[in-house]
């Protein structure tokens, strides 16, 4: 069985925290209104970065890897974002709870990615990982794991899919 290969959206594919009034280089500029959207209300839509590239090295990724979404989008990832990366339908970890309680100063993600996971081994990519969550990972998940934080100003690198393409069994 394939290490599951476990894709947040905001940061990793979609480097928000960039330079607002500079997107960044290989992106375009895509308007949505996903349903989580928190500024409903306002009359414009949520600004997301993508590179198209990125949906192309992630399938070529999934020769060595199960991809899966890990993202507050959850099953609206295969909606707004796949599509535009030419990404095909994948299966998304349903957080029971969003933003809530997480153990000992972890991520709040962290222990849901555990469950989601069992014991098959995992690389998961966030903008939101810590040394405390990697702590986590390595006491309580019985299988190899990869926690690779993704800097949200930057976004998915050249380099990151090189240690992803290395990481893979």
């Amino acid at each position: 069985m394939k290490p599951l290969l476990l894709i947040d959206v905001d940061g990793p594919l979609n480097p928000y925290a960039a330079k607002p009034q500079r997107r960044p280089e290989g992106y375009s500029t895509h308007r949505m209104r996903p349903t989580g959207w928190t500024e409903a209300e306002s009359a414009k839509p949520l600004r997301v970065w993508l590179n198209h590239g990125h949906g192309a090295r992630l399938l070529a990724l999934a020769d060595a890897y199960e991809l899966v979404w890990a993202t507050t989008w959850k099953d609206e990832a295969n909606d707004w974002i796949g599509p535009h990366l030419g990404l095909p339908k994948l299966p998304f970890i349903d957080w029971p709870v969003m933003h809530g309680r997480a153990p000992r100063g972890t991520f709040w993600k962290t222990q849901y990615v555990l469950e989601y996971a069992g014991a098959r081994p995992f690389a998961w990519i966030d903008d939101d990982i810590t040394a405390m969550d990697r702590e986590y990972v390595d006491r309580h998940h019985p299988a190899h794991a990869l926690l690779m934080y993704v800097d949200e100003r930057v976004g998915l690198t050249g380099e990151d899919f090189e240690t992803l393409a290395r990481w893979a069994p």
